[in-house]
């Protein structure tokens, strides 16, 4: 009965974890340049679409560039690409495989859905992992059942977790590869024999982990040291024979069926890229403090400098009065040190190895940064309080948390609320002819892959020479009579180049319509 009432429970809470999962995902309405890659890279017959040869200067219609996000009728069985694809690419395949599944079930048209559903249906199997390592932790609590899934359901719902959802790329599964690593490795703790199955699960973990991104080796390795550490202190050399040769296994299997990844990891660009960051001694402050704050602003929902900030007054004041700091036993000791050391330092080395300091490249930990903090102030009031009081001042600080970002307006990473009404502007109300003028050093065309997948004609000039004939030879045969849409990169000049087109084609008006990431949206006419 006890077992049914806590199935039950958790149940209910993916449900509703499930239910604002699909809520913030319906508010999504427009894709990072990342996003495109994770659909295009599953299924199209190169990675960039900008290497067609018809690309540039040519009219297009809408699928055209559809084709680079959808999984047509004709292409249902050919996996190739999955593998292709990430070979003349910069990751391994394991993710595209899986979102190359969940597109099968929209054939012939593009959908969020694909990538978002794959991750809510990752993010249940999450909560649940964190659920498991938490009642390892509170074992010793009264109603430990409850106070794992609350803070399981917490960190489930929090704006790092909410982005991570809604982000369409690998890092759901990174973050859920990584939890299921933790907990055998909590098992792993406890086991004093040799057990085939547990290592056989680690093994299939790392495998999967290590095919899906190489930043999981990150946290692997740290792991490893400690476990042998463990076992060499303890003279179990027969018990680290077995635990590395499972590790070693499980890297040989992933070069056999990926060995590119020594290329990428040592070679490729994004590799050469983490060596150079991690050679930039200078920045590496910098970098770590950014990703603190990013850590503070979608783990914490901003509200992690003021918990850290009672842990220190309590921790002073228990000095100050010589009372006994928290007790924790053996076990619990273990469980939080291969939690926090490979936690830290994965989170150290992704800030300085990673090229830009956003959430994706920590998220994968968020959670279990938040489940120690929340841990570790719980004990310290464990000392100074009454229980019921320490798990009413907790109950208080998850409510304030989680209810922070309607207070203060923040929201998750890669929102797009605002391209809803203008790409249905774009799209429905006007689509008109559209020209793209495109300079070869933006950032990338498939940020905006999106919208001209959503247009019926348009033309991607790139470099263009902005005089009025090649502007009319450009538009010679096009309907014209209503206007056109206008999408300028940022370092060309717009003004000059509205003013050409204006008078062109003999047109009065200009109407600003969107920014994007790398340009500007205009209506002329």
């Amino acid at each position: 009965m006890k077992k049914r009432k806590e199935i039950l429970m958790i149940v209910i809470l993916l449900i509703l974890q499930t239910i604002i999962y699909i809520f913030v995902g319906a508010n999504k309405n427009y894709i990072h340049i990342d996003e495109a890659y994770s659909y295009g890279l599953t299924n199209y017959d190169r990675v960039e679409i900008e290497e067609n040869p018809d690309f540039y200067n040519t009219w297009h219609n809408s699928e055209y560039y559809e084709d680079y996000l959808t999984v047509n009728q004709d292409e249902i069985w050919n996996f190739a690409p999955v593998y292709e694809n990430q070979k003349n690419d910069v990751h391994p395949p394991l993710y595209y495989l899986l979102l190359r599944i969940a597109m099968s079930f929209s054939v012939g048209e593009f959908s969020k859905w694909a990538g978002i559903g794959l991750n809510i249906l990752i993010y249940a199997f999450i909560t649940v992992f964190i659920y498991l390592i938490l009642k390892k932790m509170l074992s010793r609590e009264k109603h430990f059942e409850i106070k794992s899934a609350i803070l399981a359901f917490a960190s489930s719902i929090m704006l790092a977790s909410l982005s991570n959802v809604i982000y369409i790329r690998m890092y759901s599964l990174l973050t859920l590869e990584i939890l299921i690593t933790i907990y055998l490795h909590i098992k792993l703790l406890k086991s004093e024999k040799i057990n085939y199955k547990l290592l056989i699960g680690i093994g299939i973990t790392v495998l999967a982990g290590v095919l899906t991104h190489y930043y999981y080796l990150f946290y692997l390795v740290f792991l490893y040291l400690i476990f042998m550490v463990k076992y060499i202190k303890e003279k179990q050399y027969k018990m680290l024979a077995y635990y590395t040769l499972t590790l070693v296994t499980a890297g040989i299997l992933s070069l056999i069926i990926f060995p590119y990844s020594i290329s990428h990891m040592f070679f490729g660009y994004r590799g050469q890229s983490v060596i150079s960051s991690l050679e930039e001694v200078a920045k590496i402050p910098q970098k770590i403090f950014a990703q603190i704050h990013t850590l503070n602003y979608y783990a914490f929902n901003n509200l992690l400098y003021v918990i850290i900030a009672i842990i220190i007054v309590l921790a002073i004041y228990l000095k100050v009065r010589k009372k006994k700091m928290p007790e924790f036993s053996e076990n619990e000791k273990d469980i939080v040190k291969i939690i926090i050391i490979p936690s830290a330092l994965f989170f150290i080395i992704a800030s300085i190895a990673s090229p830009w300091q956003v959430l994706r490249y920590i998220v994968p930990v968020c959670g279990l940064v938040f489940i120690i903090v929340i841990y570790y102030l719980y004990k310290l009031l464990q000392v100074i309080s009454s229980e019921k009081v320490g798990n009413s001042i907790i109950a208080i600080l998850l409510i304030v948390i989680l209810i922070s970002p309607f207070i203060f307006k923040l929201e998750p990473e890669l929102w797009y609320r605002d391209k809803k009404d203008f790409l249905e502007e774009i799209s429905v109300e006007l689509n008109l002819p559209t020209i793209y003028v495109y300079s070869s050093q933006t950032l990338g065309f498939l940020n905006d892959l999106l919208l001209f997948s959503k247009i019926d004609e348009s033309y991607i000039a790139k470099d263009l020479d902005c005089t009025e004939e090649n502007i009319q030879a450009i538009f010679e045969n096009k309907d014209i009579s209503e206007g056109i849409i206008v999408v300028i990169s940022d370092n060309l000049d717009k003004n000059g180049i509205l003013e050409t087109i204006k008078e062109a084609e003999d047109f009065t008006e200009t109407e600003e319509l969107q920014r994007l990431w790398c340009s500007n949206v205009y209506y002329v006419h």
